[in-house]
């Protein structure tokens, strides 16, 4: 998908104010109550990373770039790193109290696997947490995930557009409960990093979902 090749200036393209920033804000997850979370499409281990320092015990990540999983086993946030795909991990099942996922819902052309997948792995009454663009951004800015290489040509990832009801079909036929949802705005943070954004201003540019597996 090109992560390969932006692994190099990963951590310097994507602003925390895009997924960490509202993850901050989410009410119901309780993260130092986590004992094992599953870190699905864990990239460079920035989730991994933050998970950790709000107490989370042990993180297992898994990632299709073994680029990306060079730097995440660097950072040494994770207990257990598998190269695969997010939608088949070798986890293993009902093991993990918390399963979350960052920015990366956009790559894929179907929800339904993503949200079986974390079914499968989380534990009864466990979470699945997933931050990622909002559709609305996306159509609005016309801005599929982009980076520029090394070489200074700018590539683009192929992104598709899921909409909050997609979201919502596929985690209720895999069985899980919405029990929070937060949409983040473009405001004067986003301002200050980004100031052409200004004509973006009070549009929502990410959203996060918690649901919940009945215990």
């Amino acid at each position: 998908m090109g992560y390969g090749q932006w692994v190099g200036s990963y951590e310097q393209t994507v602003e925390d104010a895009m997924d960490l920033g509202v993850l901050e804000k989410l009410a119901v997850p309780q993260w130092s109550s986590v004992r094992l979370a599953a870190d699905l499409g864990c990239g460079t281990g920035r989730t991994g990373a933050w998970l950790r320092r709000r107490g989370v015990a042990t993180v297992d990540g898994v990632d299709l770039t073994p680029e990306m999983l060079a730097v995440a086993r660097a950072r040494g946030a994770h207990g257990r790193l598998v190269e695969g795909d997010l939608t088949d991990s070798e986890l293993h099942s009902g093991a993990y109290d918390l399963v979350i996922s960052s920015l990366v819902d956009e790559h894929l052309s179907d929800l339904g696997p993503y949200y079986r997948e974390a079914w499968r792995l989380a534990a009864p009454g466990g979470l699945c947490v997933l931050v990622g663009l909002h559709p609305h951004f996306i159509m609005t800015a016309g801005m599929p995930t982009h980076f520029t290489t090394a070489e200074g040509e700018d590539l683009a990832i192929t992104t598709h557009v899921h909409l909050i009801s997609d979201h919502v079909t596929a985690a209720l036929a895999a069985g899980w409960q919405l029990v929070e949802l937060r949409e983040a705005v473009v405001g004067e943070e986003w301002i200050a990093l980004k100031p052409k954004w200004e004509k973006y201003r009070s549009h929502p540019v990410s959203a996060a979902y918690v649901w919940r597996k009945p215990a």
